[in-house]
């Protein structure tokens, strides 16, 4: 699969400076937790789930989520299982030309993952891992012994000799208490350490982490305009997110707006970038849906070390998708730090002409950098977000 493959030869052709590459569930971890992009949830109840699949994969989403959890009631979870191995079903017998997400099943308990790996049987090879909810060091021994459980030589076969991954969202109480975070996010990263090899991605869940506080962000705020919920993603990059080789992809938490609201502040989208015919129009739209406000959390994700997000609306996955695009700039600038005849350091003034790169600090941020264009490309140098947004929802 690949991003942006949705759109047409020519279209992309015009965007991107480097195209982004290919990669596939077989792809090295660190590329794929990159590669993940706007995570697409799904309550695993709908009846048409398989052709929901398709048809999103066909509009550029390349990860999905299925919910047994928290995006269903509990007396839906029997039927909601039963529909799963039905839905996977009929994926493994079609044959639609498009490439299928990455696809994960949210569940509830350790004994879901052993059962429902049974229980899919020849579909299992569609299934790339699941995600584990309440994180916590006690509880997640228990999840992820179970993934390797579920992986019985049959399995294993079906998989094709791949494993499967586990997502662990973090969203406990002790994580939002002070006097508890310390310890946890310890805990947490010991559990996570002892399993490296089958951890994609550690995912923020931001709404529960509200619920302890009684809190909900509103639509012209970010999670970081909430101080207690920043100082949780703050800690949990500091101990999990490190660049020295410890730290783990962690992603930005979930956007839960995508009706208009009535505004409160001013809209948060510069005009400048839009400054150019039809681009104005699209800021209009962006700003009476409250999109500007998941553009600037999107931004925000990143400066804090953050890499893809969650999504619970296909409108999310574009913007989400085109601000990973590396732009030209950011690519020379990390070319020129990673330049072999540069490893003893130094500094230099940047191809643009505006700015200092110094090669041995910003060195991580330009290998992150040139993981990311792997697999979401390089924009041309006259090429905006508001192109390949643009361009994106054209389709």
């Amino acid at each position: 699969m690949r991003h942006f493959e949705h759109l047409p030869v020519e279209v992309r052709a015009n965007l991107f400076h480097r195209e982004p590459g290919e990669f596939s569930a077989d792809s090295p971890t660190q590329t794929l937790a990159v590669a993940l992009g706007a995570t697409l949830y799904c309550p695993a109840t709908r009846p048409r789930l398989a052709e929901d699949i398709v048809k999103q994969a066909g509009r550029g989403v390349v990860s999905m989520v299925l919910c047994l959890e928290d995006s269903i009631d509990d007396a839906e979870v029997a039927g909601a299982e039963e529909n799963l191995v039905r839905q996977f079903a009929e994926l493994s017998g079609c044959d639609s030309g498009t490439s299928l997400p990455l696809l994960f099943i949210r569940v509830r308990t350790p004994e879901q993952i052993v059962d429902l790996v049974s229980r899919l049987g020849a579909g299992v090879r569609l299934l790339s891992g699941f995600v584990l909810p309440k994180f916590t060091e006690e509880r997640g021994g228990a999840f992820l012994e179970a993934l390797m459980s579920a992986e019985t030589a049959q399995v294993t076969e079906a998989l094709g000799g791949r494993r499967l991954f586990a997502m662990p969202v973090l969203e406990s109480p002790e994580l939002m208490h002070r006097e508890t975070r310390t310890d946890s996010l310890s805990g947490i990263s010991r559990i996570v350490d002892k399993y490296r090899e089958r951890v994609l991605a550690l995912r923020l869940g931001v709404t529960d982490l509200c619920s302890a506080y009684g809190l909900r962000r509103a639509p012209d705020m970010t999670a970081y305009d909430v101080q207690l919920v920043a100082s949780v993603i703050a800690d949990v990059v500091n101990m999990l997110g490190r660049a020295d080789g410890t730290g783990f992809t962690i992603t930005g938490p979930v956007w839960e707006y995508f009706k208009p609201h009535e505004r409160m502040f001013k809209p948060q989208l510069r005009i400048s970038p839009f400054s150019s015919g039809r681009a104005e129009s699209l800021r209009t739209a962006l700003i009476e849906h409250h999109m500007d406000g998941l553009l600037r959390e999107i931004e925000l994700d990143r400066a804090n070390g953050l890499q893809g997000k969650t999504c619970i609306h296909p409108t999310h996955v574009a913007p989400v998708h085109a601000l990973s695009v590396v732009s030209h700039e950011e690519f020379s600038d990390a070319v020129d730090i990673l330049e072999p005849q540069r490893c003893g350091g130094g500094v230099l003034r940047s191809s643009y002409t505006n700015k200092m790169n110094e090669v041995k600090p910003h060195r991580a941020w330009a290998e992150r950098t040139l993981r990311r264009a792997e697999v979401f490309g390089v924009a041309r140098e006259d090429v905006s977000f508001v192109e390949l947004l643009a361009a994106s929802l054209r389709t």
